[in-house]
């Protein structure tokens, strides 16, 4: 069990995922902006159309780039925490169906400590069921 992830802590991990690729989007929007500034600065200084469609396409290029390098560690991280979820809910079926056989047991057991008792005992027995089926009777009548 000291393995097991939480479905907290997976969670937890995604949304640091998230946040660290937003402050990555932020990042390389700045950079962009700054790119775009000194690009603007540059063809104002040196004027020159093939400058600026260079540029340009540089720019286009590496946010093209930038882009797919995203997309692809989203998909990587929504992978990792998809896996991680379906081990998780395996270990937690396989946890229920061993909680399960172990409640069938004990109540097998204790079904055949009481089919003994009313065996040995059929009068007590009868009469301790009457006593219970009045009692029981009793309290639906006053509903």
């Amino acid at each position: 069990m000291a393995n097991s992830t939480s479905a907290d802590d997976v969670k937890r991990d995604a949304a640091a995922a998230a946040q660290e690729a937003k402050n990555d989007l932020n990042e390389g929007a700045r950079k962009v902006q700054n790119d775009v500034r000194d690009t603007v600065n540059n063809l104002a200084n040196n004027s020159g159309a093939d400058r600026l469609a260079q540029r340009g396409s540089e720019l286009a290029n590496d946010a093209v780039e930038a882009g797919r390098n995203y997309a692809d560690r989203a998909r990587e991280t929504g992978q990792e925490y998809a896996e991680r979820a379906r081990l998780e809910a395996e270990r937690l079926y396989d946890a229920g169906q061993q909680k399960a056989h172990e409640a069938a047991i004990y109540a097998e057991e204790r079904y055949d400590e009481v089919s003994e008792m009313v065996r040995r005992n059929p009068a007590q027995s009868l009469g301790i069921a009457a006593g219970v089926g009045f009692l029981v009777g009793l309290l639906i009548a006053r509903r």
